[in-house]
């Protein structure tokens, strides 16, 4: 699924339904080390005193992800690619409060399947 706005048809499977890999480029990746800011800290911390879903620290990561996901894409764009197969996300957080946020898949040219060999 493509939910971006670049060329680049953007998938966390193997394969593209009704595309060919003609070219396999490499692994690409998008890394974002980040933090949340003060006010961020503050009500994330408050929120874990009294439980439940905490919004402020859902949206470090959401934003996190989604810079992450943009790095990798123009990664891929850079090389030539125009898809990126089996798309994945992890986190690791290697100091207190800072987290490397990595997108990565494997850059790709495709190219549609004529009507016969769908």
């Amino acid at each position: 699924m493509n939910t971006n706005k670049t060329k680049v048809l953007t998938t966390t499977c193997n394969e593209l339904v009704g595309y060919r890999v003609i070219q396999q480029l490499g692994i690409v990746q998008g890394i974002l080390v980040r933090s949340p800011n003060i006010a961020q800290g503050f009500l994330g911390s408050l929120k874990m005193i009294v439980g439940g879903r905490n919004q402020a620290y859902t949206r470090v990561c959401e934003k996190a992800r989604e810079e992450a996901l943009h790095a990798v894409i123009a990664h891929a764009e850079e090389g030539g690619a125009n898809a990126l197969l089996a798309v994945r996300y992890d986190a690791t957080e290697f100091l207190p409060g800072v987290t490397e946020v990595i997108a990565y898949g494997t850059a790709v040219i495709v190219q549609p399947l004529i009507r016969d060999e769908l």
